[in-house]
């Protein structure tokens, strides 16, 4: 029998796309099934990138360049100096999604071993990407007591080593929603300043902060121009995931041309995509406000009707899409699963995704859920009916 790489076989299933399957099998029974597991947004891409792919004239569709097209790059140097970031479009490389952009820069800037600290519970997929590249997540727990509140300096500064090579923050949070405050940012900044670290900052989500202050980029940390690698991506921000355009960040130009490389080894990031992407930007702010507006106005129903729910506890997220709900429950994973394979109530289920795989250590996620609050309002209310049922029948349940 043929073996399997060992790097394949350690590599977590994703815990947001692994029980499509299942999903998909409940659906062909009839069950109409309310997807809450994954970061899909319901609302509709800018009239200009649709309109940019009906009204293509080209007649070959070539590779870009490797780095992306200038003129997307310019463009997004406009759109960054509206936060206050002033960059050139030679320190910005287009990438193929957030996701390629985070593994190019595991890639460019760790060696295998190496350590990088990333608060808990995260992205799932940073986890896999470092362990793709031979990199030791060192993670950093917040607890739902306190609404996943970033750790004290403190509890960072104990976890470094001489292996540790940076830190990993996404703002606002994917899974809980936790927002960075400036404070907050400017004592990480001392930290990677003291230690020689990299900051890898995840900012996908920097349209949807609902803090009373606006959200701060990493980008304007003063002092650590050369540490800071801004990881972004337009599928959030405009409701486009397909067209998988990201980009890398910075202003360390080692960085950028030890990027490139990687860039250049797989030709170039998709051209269709990035032409959707720059004419988006051109999109009325007016899109970007009822967007945002929507989403307050999502958040509030999800939590108010989670919070009713017996047994059921979700602090009020800050920023993003998303909330990290504990559940009255036994086994997170279990209970998404058999919400699929089990249970449906006047023919509907909701999908959700397991917390456990936000976890280094599955057992801190045993009783939290993932929910993203990406469908119409309407829609959300009859999934928080089924969650509700759901949770009263389920075999499995503590209280």
């Amino acid at each position: 029998m043929l073996r399997g790489s060992e790097r394949g076989m350690a590599l977590p299933a994703s815990p947001i796309r692994k029980l499509s399957s299942l999903a998909e099998e409940t659906k062909k029974r009839g069950i109409h099934v309310y997807h809450l597991n994954i970061g899909q947004p319901d609302l509709p891409t800018p009239e200009e990138g649709i309109a940019a792919m009906h009204n293509l004239s080209r007649k070959v569709l070539e590779y870009s360049p490797s780095q992306g097209l200038e003129s997307l790059r310019k463009r997004m140097t406009e759109y960054y100096r509206e936060f206050g970031i002033s960059l050139q479009p030679q320190n910005i490389i287009i990438t193929c999604g957030g996701s390629e952009a985070l593994l190019l820069s595991f890639f460019s800037c760790l060696d295998a071993g190496d350590e990088i600290i990333i608060p808990e519970p995260a992205y799932a997929n940073y986890k896999t990407y470092a362990l793709m590249a031979g990199v030791h997540v060192k993670p950093l727990v917040s607890k739902i007591e306190t609404g996943f509140a970033l750790p004290p300096i403190s509890e960072f500064e104990k976890m470094i080593t001489p292996r540790t090579k940076a830190i990993l923050i996404c703002n606002p949070n994917n899974p809980t929603g936790y927002t960075y405050s400036k404070e907050e940012l400017l004592q990480i900044r001392d930290l990677v300043q003291k230690y020689h670290l990299y900051l890898f900052a995840d900012e996908v989500y920097r349209e949807f902060c609902y803090t009373k202050e606006p959200h701060f980029s990493a980008m304007n940390l003063t002092g650590i121009d050369e540490q800071v690698i801004l990881i972004d991506s337009f599928s959030k921000r405009y409701s486009e995931c397909g067209t998988r355009v990201g980009a890398i960040v910075s202003r360390n130009e080692d960085v950028l041309a030890w990027v490139l490389k990687f860039a250049q080894a797989r030709l170039s990031p998709p051209l269709l995509g990035q032409l959707v992407a720059e004419a988006s930007m051109s999109t009325p702010k007016s899109y970007l406000e009822k967007t945002y507006t929507e989403y307050i106005s999502r958040r509030n129903l999800l939590i108010e009707g989670l919070n009713k729910i017996d047994g059921v506890y979700s602090p009020l997220p800050q920023g993003a899409f998303y909330t990290t709900a504990r559940l009255p429950i036994d086994d997170c994973d279990k209970f998404c699963a058999w919400m699929l394979s089990d249970f449906s109530y006047n023919g509907q289920t909701v999908m959700m995704a397991p917390a456990s795989g936000f976890y280094s250590n599955p057992e801190h996620g045993k009783q939290e859920v993932r929910i993203a609050y990406v469908l119409e309002k309407e829609e959300l209310q009859k999934a928080l009916v089924a969650l509700e049922k759901g949770l009263q029948a389920y075999p499995g349940r503590l209280i």
